[in-house]
């Protein structure tokens, strides 16, 4: 006989996961809003000096191994192994586009990584950036697959799905390349350094991702993961950039990104009103 406990057993495990990651980044803020944003009191407090020169390379990289983890975890639970294919093929994805970006401009601009993220493939891009594009597609994916239920919606999906991935980069590029230096622009552009094209490389790159996860069938698994979790979970992620943009007072990025999100929110919102509306006309 079926254990009726099971599901709310496994939503127990993920949901202390994900408890656990928002602690580490409510942390990570901390440092950040203390030392990284007042560096004289690393002169007042010299034991803490060296502490914080390894924090600032462990914070980032344990962030993003963490909230990979903590994705893998749920998605263990829920759908198995069904999701290796998808990873193996966004982590190919993004580290091709990241790759191209790196060594031609294209489609980002000019950029290069510094080597504060660790292990870099071909000396060019660190080892956990295409981790970190696999574990915001899929909730940006989930998220917009909720919005547009039923089939034939694919295109709508992927289109929307790409906006919702990019406002989390309104707020992570002017937090990791202009509040801190996680990776240096060649050239700069208008938006706290950041050449506008970037954007668009990002939705293209966006694209190209949430096409595989729609080729790939892994709206089978998706439908297995619970919406409120994976917003939860985007949210996460996007704590630690918006944070660390309100700390230096860089509302500009702040609005561009809650502006982002919620024109992504409202696209959200109406399609599920149509889809409402459409699901009564016919019953």
């Amino acid at each position: 006989m079926r254990d009726e406990r099971e599901p709310r057993e496994r939503d127990r495990v993920a949901d202390a996961a994900l408890a656990v990651l928002y602690l580490f980044t409510l942390a990570a803020l901390a440092g950040y809003a203390s030392f990284g944003l007042h560096p004289g009191l690393l002169v007042r407090y010299p034991d803490a000096a060296g502490v914080y020169a390894v924090a600032f390379t462990f914070f980032a990289r344990a962030q993003i191994v963490l909230a990979g983890a903590v994705l893998a975890l749920l998605l263990v639970r829920r759908a198995g192994l069904r999701w290796l294919p998808a990873f193996a093929a966004l982590y190919a994805l993004s580290l091709g586009s990241e790759l191209l970006g790196t060594s031609a401009g294209i489609p980002f601009g000019d950029y290069r990584y510094t080597e504060a993220l660790g292990t870099r493939w071909f000396g060019l891009v660190p080892a956990l950036i295409p981790l970190s594009w696999f574990f915001m597609a899929v909730p940006s994916y989930a998220l917009a697959r909720h919005a547009l239920p039923g089939a034939g919606r694919g295109a709508a999906r992927v289109l929307l799905a790409s906006l919702v991935l990019v406002g989390w980069d309104l707020s992570l590029d002017p937090a990791m390349s202009h509040a801190t230096r996680y990776w240096v622009w060649g050239q700069p552009g208008p938006y706290y350094g950041m050449p506008l094209l970037n954007l668009a490389g990002w939705y293209v790159t966006g694209l190209a991702l949430m096409a595989a996860l729609a080729l790939l069938r892994a709206d089978a698994w998706i439908a297995r993961l619970p919406v409120r979790w994976m917003a939860l979970f985007y949210g996460a992620n996007l704590l630690l950039p918006v944070g660390m943009i309100a700390a230096r007072g860089m509302w500009g990025a702040l609005a561009a990104t809650l502006g982002a999100l919620a024109v992504a929110g409202m696209a959200m919102r109406l399609r599920a009103m149509k889809s409402a509306a459409r699901a009564e006309a016919l019953a």
